[in-house]
């Protein structure tokens, strides 16, 4: 069976049995074209950094992040400043607890010093 068309002088490519590449690999450039590709990096490099539009986006970038971290620390601020309040009105809670509790121990205390009430009905000794 003869080939006709694009590859007709070519022999075919063998596939290695268990393979699971292709039969086509591409072919090493070697260092003719690795010094091509650096002078196209180097020629992109140099365009970039003559262009306007990159220099003002970069102007913008540091903006952008300047007012990020400025908001950032503005948010750390607040945060701190609503917790030192929450702790200040949980340690006035807990004294003005304290306090009524204190009253109330010795309120109680004295009521038991004092006897029965008097006056009351049913809370003593009838006449």
């Amino acid at each position: 069976m003869s080939r006709s068309g694009q590859g007709a002088g070519r022999p075919p490519l063998a596939i290695a049995a268990g393979s699971s590449r292709s039969a086509a690999q591409p072919v090493d450039s070697g260092f003719d074209g690795q010094m091509a590709l650096g002078l196209v990096g180097l020629g992109v490099v140099g365009h970039v950094l003559r262009s306007r539009r990159f220099y003002e986006k970069v102007a913008v970038a540091a903006i952008v992040l300047g007012a990020l971290r400025g908001i950032g620390q503005d948010n750390r601020a607040s945060t701190m400043a609503r917790l030192q309040a929450w702790d200040k009105q949980q340690i006035q809670r807990m004294e003005r607890k304290a306090q009524r509790q204190g009253r109330t121990v010795t309120g109680s205390a004295r009521m038991a010093r004092s006897g029965p009430p008097r006056g009351l009905a049913g809370a003593g000794p009838q006449n």
